[in-house]
């Protein structure tokens, strides 16, 4: 069985997030999206709030599961016996961090190959931080973020979907 893994902070979770998941749940067995800490982000939902986005936001996908995750990310992937690593790149400046990292788990973890989708065009902007911004200014997140989890994110700018 080929299992990738998909991490991120997902702090929410994007149409973009949700593409890219789709796309590896297509060329993979299983794949474990696992929410990530990011000591470098303060994140507007817990983790436990992030993994339960993510599940209802990946519903659809029989073999997506969804985690979180403290450690290290070649330990996390050794733990659940994956071989991948799947990470969506936007642009030249996501890649070079990215590559970055594919490289160190490599060192940690010499099974684990990292691949990497491109953004379809139409979420080349796209980021959690953009989202999370327009919400707290009373911006439309709707074509943004899955359709059942918009209130989730307006609630915690105190606001919902009627306002």
């Amino acid at each position: 069985m080929k299992v990738a893994i998909c991490p991120g902070s997902f702090d929410p979770v994007t149409c973009g997030h949700v593409d890219i998941i789709t796309r590896a749940a297509a060329m993979f067995d299983k794949v474990i999206v696992v929410v990530m800490v990011n000591s470098n982000k303060q994140p507007l939902f817990t983790q436990e709030e992030r993994v339960e986005l993510l599940k209802r936001a990946t519903a659809s996908l029989p073999n997506v599961e969804v985690d979180a995750y403290s450690g290290m990310l070649a330990e996390y992937a050794h733990q659940k016996q994956a071989t991948a690593v799947v990470k969506g790149l936007r642009a030249v400046s996501d890649f070079e961090y990215e590559f970055q990292m594919a490289l160190t788990n490599r060192k940690l973890n010499p099974q684990l190959e990292t691949v990497f989708l491109t953004t379809n065009a139409e979420y080349l902007y796209l980021s959690s931080s953009l989202v999370k911004q327009m919400a707290s200014l009373g911006g439309d997140i709707r074509e943004f973020v899955p359709a059942c989890i918009v209130n989730d994110i307006l609630e915690k700018y105190g606001r919902n979907e009627e306002t």
